[in-house]
């Protein structure tokens, strides 16, 4: 299944990212504290393991995604 994966950097070692499916439509955000080595590979990690931000915080980091996908619950 498609994803894609953009991160948002809130401080070198936090992260929050947005997960869209391309084949579905949705998306959601995840945030958690990475060893913030290398944001490009931490970023799969708070995908899969993070906390599901609130969609009032996510809109606010995440605006085009808001604006053109659908909030995955």
């Amino acid at each position: 299944m498609p994803k894609l994966i953009i991160l948002h950097a809130l401080g070198s070692r936090v992260l929050a990212v947005a997960v869209v499916d391309d084949q579905v439509g949705d998306w959601s955000a995840y945030v958690d504290a990475v060893p913030g080595m290398n944001h490009e590979r931490e970023k799969e990690e708070v995908a899969r393991k993070g906390d599901k931000l609130s969609f009032d915080l996510a809109r606010i980091l995440f605006p085009h995604h808001a604006k053109n996908f659908k909030w995955r619950d």
